[in-house]
């Protein structure tokens, strides 16, 4: 399983990039510790894998995870509908795109495509909300067909 989390926020330098793997290091002020990435490397490479960080400086940072599913040691997933939704619903104000490709078939969920139809409805509406959770759960059923039986 491949994981590609992309952002065009302000990016990093060389220097941060390589502090961005210490737990103990973060350029949050709420906080004095920024444990994500760490876990999320460490959880990479005990199921086989890898993960690696690469940012550029008033650009963007792209994080990129491989996982080995087949192996003893890689984590659970989770239930990555309920993960999207969330995310989307609560983040209005952030643009997300995701993807979910399986044996070449994929389906994408794109919140800007979703915000020029919708116009000022917001996410959170009940109706929205159980529409971007059908969407999620429909596609996923139709790109994984029997896996998940």
């Amino acid at each position: 399983m491949q994981v590609t989390i992309e952002d065009d926020g302000c990016g990093m330098d060389e220097e941060q990039i390589k502090a961005v793997y210490d737990p103990f290091y973060t350029s949050r002020t709420t906080r004095k510790v920024g444990l994500g990435i760490p876990f999320f490397k460490q959880a990479a490479e005990l199921a086989g894998g890898w993960l690696k960080v690469e940012s550029t400086p008033d650009v963007g940072t792209v994080v990129r995870a491989e996982f080995h599913t087949d192996n003893i040691d890689c984590m659970p997933v989770g239930n990555m509908n309920d993960t999207i939704h969330a995310l989307v619903t609560m983040n209005e104000d952030i643009d997300f795109e995701y993807e979910c490709i399986v044996d070449g078939r994929s389906f994408v969920l794109d919140t800007r495509e979703m915000k020029e139809i919708l116009g000022d409805v917001s996410f959170k509406n009940p109706e929205v909300s159980e529409f971007i959770r059908s969407y999620l759960s429909e596609n996923e059923t139709e790109i994984l067909g029997n896996m998940n039986n």
